[in-house]
């Protein structure tokens, strides 16, 4: 359905100032405390509340239709929209938190049906361990630099590259005990694009520092980097992944969502999409360019 928080806000708040007007001029009308002229301009604004109320009623029911003739479209046209767009191309999942088997379908459905193929998922676990943590890295003399509260951030960064670049995976490796809660699949070689998802709460401290740098990190790399969510989540994680350079799709389990996932995995120009409050970049991105064909 059609994301209707913004005008529901919006006709609540005149709801409260249509009460708050009613009462001031059933409470001082006829009691001799306003004098008719002030009466009169009291009633004058219980109408202008009333008519803006009615104004947000009908401009919330037309949106709905919009937005319900929107979802039929794209029900209708998604396959068509995303077929071969992800043709040959291999695809991470990162989870923050154990694995939602909703959202890992939903995106293994949009890649799959786009052409595309879940290469491998991980899930990390959190918050961090931290003594476990400096205790393997302080063990390989080549990754003791990265042990520390202080440098959880680059820790953090120098995690994102090995899961997208396909080469060595050191720190995945030492860690993997404390780190990681689930994984599927091997590292087919550098990853075309990557999609990650938050099903834990928002952190703080050390681990909120290590997020911060593995967000960054995907979002630096030269792969499209995408954080995604479901519609009704409570405190989403899209403001933290965007704040954090990712492009982000809200309401992946909608059709509309998954069609921008797809074009954005594909190469759209990055940005926030969806239908609601945490998509400032529209309901969809404009189509990737479409692969050149392979020479015969």
């Amino acid at each position: 359905m059609f994301d209707l928080r913004y005008h529901v806000a919006s006709l609540a708040a005149v709801f409260v100032a249509l009460v708050i007007g009613i009462f001031v001029g059933v409470g001082l009308s006829g009691k001799g405390f306003v004098n008719d002229a002030e009466r009169a301009n009291l009633q004058a604004r219980i109408d202008e509340l009333r008519a803006e109320r009615d104004t947000a009623v009908d401009r919330a029911a037309s949106s709905s239709v919009r937005g319900d003739a929107l979802d039929d479209f794209a029900g209708t046209a998604y396959p068509e929209l995303v077929d071969g767009r992800l043709d040959g191309k291999a695809v991470g999942i990162v989870f923050v938190g154990s694995v939602d088997q909703g959202i890992a379908g939903t995106i293994r459905r949009a890649v799959t049906d786009a052409g595309g193929r879940v290469a491998l998922m991980r899930a990390l676990r959190v918050p961090l361990d931290s003594e476990s943590v400096d205790e393997a890295l302080a063990a390989d003399t080549e990754l003791s630099s990265l042990a520390g509260p202080e440098r959880r951030e680059h820790l953090g960064r120098e995690l994102a590259d090995e899961l997208v670049s396909g080469g060595p995976t050191p720190i995945l490796r030492r860690l993997a005990p404390t780190l990681v809660e689930e994984q599927s699949g091997v590292s087919p070689g550098k990853l075309d694009a990557v999609v990650v998802a938050r099903s834990a709460r928002p952190q703080q401290g050390e681990t909120q520092d290590f997020l911060a740098g593995l967000y960054g990190g995907l979002a630096a790399t030269r792969i499209p980097s995408v954080g995604v969510d479901v519609r009704g989540t409570r405190r989403s994680p899209l403001p933290i992944f965007r704040r954090r350079g990712l492009s982000t799709v809200e309401a992946i389990d909608e059709d509309t969502g998954r069609i921008a996932l797809v074009y954005l995995l594909a190469g759209a120009r990055p940005g926030s999409y969806g239908m609601g409050q945490d998509a400032p970049g529209g309901v969809l991105p404009d189509p990737p360019p479409a692969a050149a064909p392979a020479d015969e």
